[in-house]
């Protein structure tokens, strides 16, 4: 029996991508109501933030992995949301030179050219402890196993066992 396989680098970006997806949505539902108390939750986002969140998570998971020894967790999430800003920031950049950048940032009091602000240090601070205590740490354990049945528990697990599906040597 072939052992499981991490998740390749395409595979850990598409979960990344997704889940930055997800939060943005989020996140911005839950600022409209904040603020303007709408019951509705519109959430919003871009396509470009597939490639935007992907990318910058999996920037951040060899960070982690470099950094996880070397330092503390207040550090580290300091250093990923400073690579946040830097990232937010250059993104934004070269997508505001094809008229394409989602956000804008103007109407902040501690905004830089519109592209990041100073009022979301806290959130990205946060953000980047729950990515690391839960979002990269899980996705590293996830495992494939290409000989699996889709859909089928893998045999030996709680579940096939539970299922009577009892795994044979």
């Amino acid at each position: 029996m072939a052992t499981a396989e991490p998740l390749t680098a395409l595979s850990r970006w598409y979960l990344y991508a997704i889940h930055g997806y997800f939060c943005e949505v989020m996140f911005t539902a839950a600022w409209e109501f904040v603020i303007n108390y709408n019951w509705k939750f519109p959430g919003v986002t871009s396509v470009w933030a597939l490639f935007i969140y992907g990318t910058s998570m999996l920037i951040v998971e060899r960070m982690y992995l470099y950094l996880k020894g070397k330092c503390g967790i207040l550090l580290r999430c300091l250093i990923y949301t400073i690579w946040t800003y830097m990232w937010e920031f250059t993104t934004g950049y070269v997508l505001r030179q094809f008229n394409a950048c989602p956000w804008d940032y103007s109407q902040f009091d501690f905004d830089f050219m519109g592209l990041i602000t100073l009022e979301y240090a806290v959130p990205w601070f946060c953000a980047s402890f729950i990515m690391e205590k839960l979002v990269i740490r899980n996705t590293l354990r996830l495992r494939f196993d290409g000989n699996a049945e889709p859909g089928l528990a893998p045999a030996g697990s709680p579940e096939a066992m539970a299922n009577g599906h009892i795994k044979s040597n």
